[in-house]
């Protein structure tokens, strides 16, 4: 997929944790590292009104950034964040270089459709539980999603659906698959409070 979101940085070479902190206090900007391809991890920082509103869009985290370095362009992916705890705001970033023709692996959100009106839903007044809502793929640059659909149409009560039963873009492996794991992804059940109403009733028609 081609890169859509472009940021600017800047290297740096005053280092630590004590360096870190006057970043963001007297230039509001945020430490971050590049590491991974055949280079040498590279120490930047970023402009921090600039990196938010970035990520306020939800692609961006499933997007291959164009990281232009002190002029120098890097494609990158978003690995990590570390956020304040309280307020939110990002305190560091790190980002994995993009290599063309190298698969790399990302978490891609998933996007739920047809819940409304899928037969569990509609027809028998179910409602859907997520157990998931991002996956770790494993792709080339090129494959790489925005978001993988899940479509819940003729899902049905008291059926979940699982990793496996994912339709995935071409090209694009689920990293928990490759490994054995098939975990549910969702499910339609009864709401709580009417299968408790459903069971008392039944009591008290036993006691009667």
């Amino acid at each position: 997929m081609t890169a859509e979101f472009t940021l600017n940085a800047e290297a740096r070479s005053d280092l630590g944790k004590g360096a870190s902190r006057r970043l963001r206090r007297n230039a509001s900007l945020v430490p971050a590292v590049i590491y991974g391809g055949d280079k040498a991890p590279l120490s930047i920082s970023l402009v921090a009104k600039d990196f938010a509103k970035l990520l306020e869009n939800e692609a961006a985290f499933s997007h291959v950034l164009n990281l232009t370095v002190d002029g120098k362009k890097e494609n990158v992916l978003i690995k990590a964040l570390q956020r304040h705890p309280a307020k939110g705001f990002v305190l560091h970033a790190d980002f994995i270089r993009v290599v063309a023709g190298q698969k790399l692996t990302a978490i891609v959100p998933l996007h739920f459709i047809n819940e409304a009106t899928s037969v569990g839903v509609k027809q028998k007044g179910g409602e859907v539980l997520h157990s998931l809502n991002e996956v770790e793929v494993s792709c080339l640059p090129k494959d790489l999603p925005e978001f993988i659909e899940v479509d819940f149409a003729n899902v049905d009560l008291d059926q979940t659906v699982h990793l496996s039963n994912i339709k995935l873009p071409k090209g694009v492996e689920l990293v928990a698959l490759a490994h054995g794991s098939d975990l549910p992804v969702a499910s339609v059940h009864l709401p709580r409070v009417r299968n408790e109403d459903e069971s008392a009733a039944e009591g008290e028609g036993a006691a009667e």
